[in-house]
């Protein structure tokens, strides 16, 4: 009985320890709207972090720039015994006792190039929240892509299920054909070639949807074992109304994140220019000090310390051997070919917007004629189909409609792509 016992424990332990590693190992399904993964990537984005870490960065260069300009206040407190020297000054002999004084200094250092460095750590500042700008549009926009991915593929593995239920039946009724002696072995070994290429693609296009999800789960952040759900589909989130829309809109160059970036380049080599001819300028410095120094002894009644000292100095380079000149000219270049950067820069946005505008227009053009053409490949294909049942229509007759409606399927989910895919581009131009 006893024995029987420790064996009943055992076996609810083992279950106890079976369901708690198979709780450890189950992961909880995530339903994801797109709203609700662009909203995630950008709270758990590594890129988008790193990128909000510089301008951390920025920032805090900036204000180092800032501070070089503010006052420099030091305190001192000395203590000085000169272990009983005596200053002889021939008629007179002072003992020198211990002493001990306290100072405050106050200083100031200016120079045209701080004032520069300061108007630099703006720009880059600038420069930093743009990028962070820019990332988060990239990050969102490479989520929708991938989300829209995935509803395609998922889209395609479901018209090719369907296509495969259809060829089967059809090969069934071959084969049942060839056993009866109706008709020929070679009508059901077609159809049957024609179930084992669809088979083929259906697990291609399988392991092509594993990768999407892969990749969203990459920009995600998310373990590589999580389950998604995706919430919407593509009926729900294909609006070729809000798609047209987009060629009404006015290209503003002034809104493109590139643009941004290059024309903040631009500013700042042009106070790089500044900044290098001000290095070799003045510099006007002015403290203030306060010294309290006591003597201890009462013989010692000379006190050489003054309480207060203002200074005031003005440095100017006479001679850097023409290196600050150099200098100077380089930067000047350097603008100039900014300068014709930049305006090369924005007569190809204008180029690229006219050309993604085409784009669109012709992805949209594809999409309406392609879906026409699932249809009629499908009305083919099922009459095709029919005949055959009737032995009006060969096997071949009925491969060749099932791969034509086939190539119709696929040439219409990548024109739902296209569709995608120049939208965003179009959006991330105008900075949508």
């Amino acid at each position: 009985m006893k024995r029987k016992t420790m064996n009943l424990m055992r076996s609810v332990v083992c279950m106890m320890l079976l369901f708690v590693a198979f709780a450890a190992g189950a992961q909880e399904k995530i339903y994801l709207s797109l709203q609700d993964a662009q909203e995630y990537a950008l709270e758990h984005n590594r890129t988008l972090e790193n990128a909000s870490l510089d301008i951390k960065k920025a920032e805090a260069a900036r204000w180092q720039a800032i501070a070089s300009m503010l006052p420099q206040v030091s305190a001192g407190l000395d203590y000085t015994n000169m272990m009983g020297y005596k200053m002889d000054f021939g008629m007179m002999v002072i003992s020198m006792p211990p002493s001990a004084s306290f100072t405050v200094t106050t200083a100031i250092a200016l120079s045209g190039a701080q004032i520069v460095s300061t108007q630099v750590g703006n720009i880059s500042k600038r420069m930093a929240d743009i990028s962070y700008r820019k990332s988060g549009q990239e990050i969102t926009d490479q989520v929708k892509i991938l989300y829209y991915s995935a509803l395609v593929t998922e889209e395609t593995l479901e018209l090719l299920r369907e296509n495969l239920e259809s060829m089967k039946k059809l090969h069934s009724m071959a084969q049942s054909a060839v056993d009866v002696g109706v008709s020929e072995q070679t009508d059901a070994d077609q159809l049957k070639v024609q179930v084992a290429t669809m088979e083929t693609s259906i697990n291609a296009t399988e392991r092509s949807l594993e990768m999407v999800y892969n990749s969203l789960r990459l920009q995600l952040n998310l373990d590589a074992n999580s389950e998604i759900e995706l919430t919407q589909g593509l009926p729900e989130l294909m609006n070729v109304d809000a798609v047209s829309d987009l060629f009404r809109e006015e290209f503003d160059i002034n809104r493109n994140y590139n643009y941004q970036l290059l024309k903040a380049s631009t500013d700042l080599a042009k106070k790089q220019i500044a900044l290098t001819g001000w290095s070799g300028g003045p510099t006007f410095s002015i403290f203030h000090q306060f010294a309290k120094k006591h003597y201890f002894s009462d013989e010692m009644t000379m006190n050489m310390t003054p309480p207060n000292m203002l200074g005031i100095s003005v440095k100017v380079p006479l001679f850097t051997s023409l290196r600050n000149t150099k200098s100077v000219q380089d930067a000047r270049l350097s603008y100039r070919k900014q300068l014709n950067t930049l305006a090369d820069t924005e007569a190809a946005l204008k180029i690229q917007h006219r050309q993604l505008v085409y784009n669109l227009k012709s992805a949209l053009e594809q999409y309406r004629t392609q879906k026409d053409n699932v249809e009629v490949a499908r009305r083919v294909f099922e009459n095709i189909a029919l005949k055959y049942e009737y032995g009006v229509a060969s096997a071949l007759d009925v491969t060749n409609a099932g791969t034509n409606l086939i190539f119709a399927q696929n040439s219409y989910v990548q024109s739902l792509l296209q569709i995608v895919n120049a939208q965003i581009s179009l959006e991330q131009l105008l900075n949508r």
